[in-house]
């Protein structure tokens, strides 16, 4: 039990750091060949983490064959458009001008219930105001809309806005990240200041940011004031 318990940890940490390697995509963005070393990977872990017959090196060398073989694959994508396009595919146009290409459709064994869904979760419902879709390698569609029915941005109504400033975290779930402080231009003795102005200590604080401009925003845990 002991030696089943410790192969299951060392192949879970070895598929972590695979993982890892391979990229951080979502399993909805991942390319066809990303997503079947993936599945090759994790069954090539499951036979030695149920066996303990077969020799843990068994298991784990097949892995990283596979991943230096999906490293290697990828590395050649990147330099050759040739590669790129047998290991990903190509962006395919589902409707062009406010019309539905049935021929694409086909192509891409998408049906018409399918692609009006994937519209509605674009927020998009006419199709009049859709100049192209595209269905990108990924699977996602990409809705691109007319001219005139993309929303106005601030510098189409000539109006002047801030830049977004994205909030640090400070504290967070009761500890203190000195990094984030550092950065802000803080030490620990500000930090101190400003929880003794609203009587609050460190690990009474459940979310505790601050943007570059200074503004502040204040959780404590629940029951605190």
């Amino acid at each position: 039990m002991l030696i089943s318990f410790l192969r299951a940890i060392l192949l879970y940490l070895i598929l972590v750091v695979v993982i890892r390697l391979m990229g951080k995509r979502q399993l909805g963005e991942m390319e066809p060949s990303e997503f079947v070393v993936s599945m090759l990977i994790a069954d090539l872990a499951s036979v030695p983490m149920q066996d303990i017959g077969i020799p843990l090196l068994s298991g784990v060398i097949p892995i990283l064959t596979v991943l230096a073989l999906e490293l290697i694959l990828t590395a050649l994508s990147l330099h050759s458009l040739r590669i790129r396009r047998i290991l990903c595919g190509n962006p395919v146009v589902l409707i062009e001008d406010g019309k539905i290409l049935e021929k694409n459709l086909r192509r891409t064994r998408i049906t018409v219930d399918e692609l009006l869904e994937l519209l509605r979760q674009s927020g998009t419902v006419d199709l009049q105001q859709i100049w192209q879709a595209i269905l990108e390698t990924n699977g996602q569609v990409s809705v691109l809309l007319r001219a005139e029915h993309m929303p106005a941005s601030a510098k189409d109504a000539g109006i002047q806005v801030k830049q977004i400033a994205v909030p640090v975290s400070i504290i967070s779930d009761g500890r203190v990240l000195q990094r984030n402080l550092e950065a802000l231009g803080h030490d620990r003795a500000w930090l101190d200041e400003q929880l003794r102005q609203r009587s609050l200590r460190a690990k009474d604080v459940f979310l505790f940011t601050q943007e570059p401009g200074g503004k502040q925003y204040w959780l404590p845990r629940e029951g605190l004031k």
